[in-house]
């Protein structure tokens, strides 16, 4: 569903990634992991079109995403949820959700994203900034499910939210999953979650990917070790 191919991108004249390959199929949870600075987010920003990139190609179900920008790689199929979550604080949840769909041509929410995020109907009219971290976390994966992706990307999700809402967050990704059989693509650096939603890790150093192994086979000892300051 996602190839990536020689992918290489700079702030200046400091190049940050180097010719990374990446290969995800239709209903795969693929996790990148590394400490911070090794290149995660920028890979996910070079993705979406928000960073350029000096060399590779990027393909979506057989379409080549190189040369679009942002939005239009939007509406081929790819949704991205920022680190930082960046929902609209003054806008309702309902009104966060609907920016959404512009890609879509639709004007009404699919009622699967409420049965997914019972709590967000539940505050439909309530305004973004008042939800919790966990609450606008939903909010923003919500918004980009909006978009009706092939494949979601999500760059820390577990950032800033208390242990007990990781758990549902992890759990809301295997349902995605489940439900509409697309691939996801997750910057983490939290162990527990990476082993709890993973189907494939991916270790990311000095803007390399420097290890790949499936969740069933993978030494988590080793994994920490590429975690560790």
């Amino acid at each position: 569903m996602l190839n990536v191919r020689n992918l290489s991108a700079a702030y200046g004249q400091s190049r940050v990634l180097h010719d990374i390959d990446l290969s995800v199929n239709s209903g795969e949870i693929v996790a990148l992991v590394g400490r911070n600075g090794m290149g995660k987010s920028t890979l996910m920003k070079t993705m979406i079109g928000v960073m350029p990139m000096l060399t590779g190609q990027i393909m979506l179900d057989g379409t080549d995403m190189t040369p679009l920008l942002s939005h239009e790689r939007v509406g081929r199929g790819l949704g991205y949820v920022p680190q930082g979550r960046q929902i609209f604080g003054t806008m309702t949840v309902k009104e966060n959700i609907e920016t959404g769909l512009v890609v879509t041509g639709k004007s009404d929410i699919p009622a699967e994203i409420f049965e997914l995020f019972p709590i967000l109907a539940e505050f439909a009219v309530r305004r973004g900034g008042n939800l919790s971290g966990g609450q606008q976390q939903q909010l923003a994966i919500a918004r980009a499910l909006a978009s009706d992706p092939k494949v979601l990307l999500l760059d820390e999700p577990t950032e800033g939210i208390q242990p007990s809402i990781i758990k549902d967050i992890a759990r809301l990704l295997r349902d995605i999953r489940r439900i509409r059989n697309i691939c996801i693509v997750v910057c983490e650096q939290l162990l527990s979650f990476i082993m709890d939603v993973a189907d494939r890790i991916l270790v990311m150093e000095g803007g390399r990917i420097v290890h790949s192994d499936t969740r069933d086979r993978v030494d988590e000892a080793v994994i920490a070790g590429y975690l560790a300051v």
